[in-house]
């Protein structure tokens, strides 16, 4: 994946970042939106809107590390389902 730009923010002393405009616009972000904070596989942390659930997240809840096959509608519908309650429950 190819980076496109790179913004900087400060920590202040009680752990408070702001978050620079353009990715606010970029991520549909108001006054009282919150983000996640997840850590991936690879050790890298990506920062999402609070419950966006991405085509990666789809993909593996529906096909998990096989290669993908035929499913029915009914079958992914299913397969996001545990997924977004393995993901989110208890929080």
């Amino acid at each position: 994946m190819a980076r496109t730009a790179t913004v900087q923010t400060k920590i202040t002393t009680q752990g408070q970042v702001s978050i620079p405009t353009s990715v606010r616009a970029k991520l549909g972000l108001n006054p009282g939106s919150v983000v996640e904070w997840v850590e991936e596989a690879d050790g890298k942390i990506t920062v999402r809107r609070a419950g966006s659930v991405t085509f990666a997240d789809i993909h593996k809840a529906v096909f998990g590390d096989k290669r993908p096959q035929r499913a029915s509608l009914e079958d992914m519908r299913e397969a996001i389902e545990r997924h977004v309650i393995e993901e989110y429950a208890g929080d």
